[in-house]
């Protein structure tokens, strides 16, 4: 039964690829359905993957359009915008590292190897001028990354995995061995940080990374896109990896005896931040609350990045349950009359969809985690992985 529930899912998956591949904006497409008929450059990005493993050549030409409209709007300095058809929209700390990832990917796919290598030159070159310290890592501010309504401060997780999976696949070897071995340093946790002592992202007393970490600050939640990032892309070893999923199944377990988690996929934080924490902001009262959006909400586009993560060390059986509790859960939609609604996010504790239906990366994320799933590998990613502190 799971697998003809998967099965549904992906066809309904590259249905809305495809109805959302032409959107108002001349050939570009859409972020989803009806709510977001804008280009968001995250979103594409995203949602390249899965794009890619699919065949389809109107949606590979859309996202070859995609790429050759961000080099276009791509700043002086080599900043990639927000959205992709204006050059205006400038401060996403994500936009670059997932552009030189999905252009790395195209090339892969399509053979192109120098396909727009002045636009990636220059967008490596704005990443190697946001590490403070001159040492890799590059540092973020606050609601800069695809968590608008989320303090990320400094050295976040999902940015530098990211940063590292597009100095992997740009063949920059040296930089991206620095920054794996910084990623594994330990977040500082003294009053006092010596000066010769570099703070990194592991927690000494958790299996996961830190959320992000700066000097002698850092933050001890779960983000789960950027442990399965970590996962996915060889900077936690396999030991590391298979401990990590073993924390988020007693996490999850825990969530639902409390009435917290409702469903099978995992939140996109743990725990949620609550009310009288000292990291709660009072603008998270309108926009964040605890068990929703970024602070504890569930996403079925990084439920597609766990699934990967999990057949990346070899748990394809925890994958294939995961994958069918995902095909399941973007069947729900707030629009009338829709078999799958590929919403973009649902609450926690009730599981009911809160986002925008029909969302690109809720349906690129499934179509490449089944073929995840399908194959037994992480397309694009195997090699990474394998040679992961081997450059």
């Amino acid at each position: 039964m799971s697998s003809q529930v998967v099965e549904e899912a992906v066809q309904a998956a590259l249905a809305v690829l495809r109805h959302n591949a032409q959107g108002p904006d001349g050939s570009l497409p859409r972020t989803a359905g009806w709510g977001y008929p804008e280009p968001y450059t995250r979103d594409l990005m995203i949602a390249a993957p899965g794009i890619l493993v699919s065949g389809d050549p109107d949606l590979i030409l859309s996202l070859r359009r995609v790429l050759e409209t961000l080099a276009e709007n791509q700043s002086p300095l080599g900043h990639i915008p927000g959205l992709v058809n204006d050059s205006r929209d400038r401060g996403s700390s994500d936009t670059t590292p997932l552009f030189l990832i999905g252009l790395a990917l195209y090339r892969q796919y399509s053979g192109e190897t120098i396909f727009l290598e002045e636009a990636a030159n220059r967008a490596l070159r704005w990443l190697a001028y946001q590490s403070p310290d001159d040492r890799v890592m590059i540092a973020q501010q606050p609601t800069s990354d695809w968590r608008d309504e989320q303090w990320v401060l400094g050295y976040g997780l999902y940015v530098n995995a990211l940063v590292y999976a597009a100095l992997r696949l740009f063949g920059q070897g040296a930089q991206s061995s620095l920054l794996r071995e910084r990623i594994n340093l330990p977040a500082i946790g003294d009053e006092r940080k010596p000066a010769h002592v570099l703070e990194g992202l592991a927690l000494p007393d958790r299996p996961h990374y830190a959320l992000w970490s700066y000097k002698v600050h850092h933050s001890a939640r779960f983000d789960l896109l950027g442990n399965c990032l970590a996962i996915l892309f060889g900077l936690a070893t396999p030991e590391k990896a298979r401990a990590i999923v073993a924390w988020i199944a007693d996490e999850c377990a825990a969530l639902r005896a409390a009435g917290m988690l409702s469903g099978d996929l995992p939140p996109c934080l743990i725990p949620a931040i609550q009310r009288h924490d000292p990291d709660w902001h009072p603008r998270y009262e309108a926009y964040n609350r605890p068990g929703d959006y970024h602070n504890g909400g569930v996403w079925p586009f990084i439920g597609g990045w766990y699934v990967a993560a999990l057949v990346a060390i070899g748990e394809r059986a925890l994958a294939q349950r995961q994958l069918a509790a995902l095909a399941e859960s973007v069947r729900p939609a707030r629009r009338l009359g829709l078999a799958f609604g590929f919403n973009e996010w649902f609450s926690a504790a009730d599981g009911v969809p809160r986002g925008e239906d029909w969302q690109t990366w809720s349906a690129a994320m499934l179509v490449y985690a089944a073929a995840c799933v399908r194959q037994g590998s992480t397309p694009f990613f195997d090699e990474m992985r394998r040679t992961a502190g081997a450059q």
